[in-house]
């Protein structure tokens, strides 16, 4: 019996404090469309649920899209982590 290759883990990158992305907004006068537009949401109802923090992870290529879009650093607003990390209910593989 062959045995399955180990899946390897995902990055996602998890939102440091939506504060931060709201406080950036205000100073360069942006609004969740034109934010969503920018970093190639379709929709700028995902921004907001961003926002509002229902929703805490992005891919790695949406998040450096949101820093770059600031002029910031990605480290600034998220952090790398792996899918098998522990989530914020100590189980692995929680996002």
């Amino acid at each position: 019996m062959k045995q399955s290759p180990k899946r390897l883990p995902e990055i996602y990158m998890r939102v440091i404090d939506t504060k931060r992305i709201l406080k950036l907004m205000a100073v360069q006068d942006v609004s969740a469309r034109t934010l969503a537009e920018a970093v190639g949401y379709a929709s700028h109802s995902y921004v907001t649920r961003i926002l509002r923090g229902e929703i805490k992870t992005v891919t790695p290529d949406r998040a450096a899209r949101i820093a770059r879009f600031f002029g910031v650093g990605i480290d600034d607003l998220f952090v790398a982590r792996l899918s098998s990390d522990a989530g914020p209910n100590g189980k692995r593989g929680a996002a």
